[in-house]
């Protein structure tokens, strides 16, 4: 498979959007981060719905529904989908744009962990060298701050978690970003209504807020057809590449936009997880090489 510069172009596109994110949800700052979420979902049901709908992706739907096999682990992926975007929501809310973006450099890694827990996948030199590293720089952080490290342990292992689930589960995209959201849709709703929200999909705020609720759907859904279709269009290690932007922004947000504190026991920290994920590529590549010769 050749890489194309339109996969190039959807992954920079996907991955930009990603972290430039925290801008958008810093503008609905107006809205707690559990209604936040609420919002969010019920507007992502819509949208998955017009996409499942567009793509003629209910029959695969529907065999999901009534196969535990592919109905159970979507469900497991749906509300590990909320916890990620509950706590992104909560850093972005509390200022922690710094933790998001530690959360998403160690994501790569914690894959890997889960590979070898749950797939018998093997571990290079290389990779047990970078995953010994970023564990470090994490636990000098967690000496060193005021409060553990949770935030980017949370975003991380429900991301990965949620990847490991889904790979569990071959159910395309579409279906399945419409089946995760049909199901974590009921709960928004009576979470809303008990939460005493006066309307079932808009916040009682100005309308700029409320416009910029009613675009959540599409602010989560289109990045994800992004990455999906340059997946399709480019080897895996180059895409591995351009997982790494998204915290790379979010970095840059934090410190130089957000003046968020970035303390020397940070500085060994991101250190020590950009040299693990430098170790990490770098075995990648040498393999994919290998690969090919």
């Amino acid at each position: 498979m050749n890489d194309s510069g339109k996969g190039v172009a959807y992954a920079i596109a996907a991955y930009g959007f990603w972290g430039l994110t925290p801008i958008y949800w810093k503008a609905l700052q107006a809205v707690s981060p559990p209604a936040l979420l609420g919002y969010r979902i019920l507007w992502s049901c819509a949208f998955g719905v017009a996409l499942v709908s567009a793509a003629r992706a209910w029959p695969e739907l529907r065999r999901c529904v009534v196969s535990p096999r592919h109905g159970i682990p979507i469900l497991a992926a749906a509300l590990l989908l909320a916890v990620n975007w509950l706590t992104f929501l909560w850093a972005i809310a509390t200022h922690r744009v710094l933790a998001t973006s530690l959360g998403y450099y160690v994501t790569p890694l914690v894959n890997v962990g889960l590979g070898v827990a749950f797939l018998g996948e093997r571990l290079s030199r290389a990779q047990v060298a970078a995953l010994g590293l970023a564990s470090a720089g994490v636990l000098v952080l967690a000496l060193q701050v005021d409060e553990a490290p949770w935030i980017p342990l949370t975003l991380a292992a429900s991301f990965g978690a949620y990847g490991l689930v889904r790979k569990a589960a071959p159910v395309g995209p579409v279906a399945g970003f419409g089946l995760e959201m049909l199901l974590l849709a009921p709960c928004a709703a009576v979470f809303l209504v008990a939460s005493g929200a006066r309307g079932a999909l808009l916040p009682d705020a100005g309308p700029v807020v409320q416009a910029l609720v009613a675009a959540s759907g599409i602010v989560t859904a289109l990045p994800l057809l992004w990455f999906n279709r340059a997946a399709r269009e480019l080897r895996l290690a180059t895409l591995g590449f351009f997982q790494y932007l998204a915290p790379s922004i979010g970095f840059v947000l934090a410190v130089f936009a957000y003046g968020e504190r970035f303390t020397p026991a940070h500085a060994v920290c991101f250190g020590c997880v950009w040299a693990a994920l430098a170790i990490y590529s770098l075995d990648a590549l040498h393999a994919a090489g290998w690969r090919q010769t």
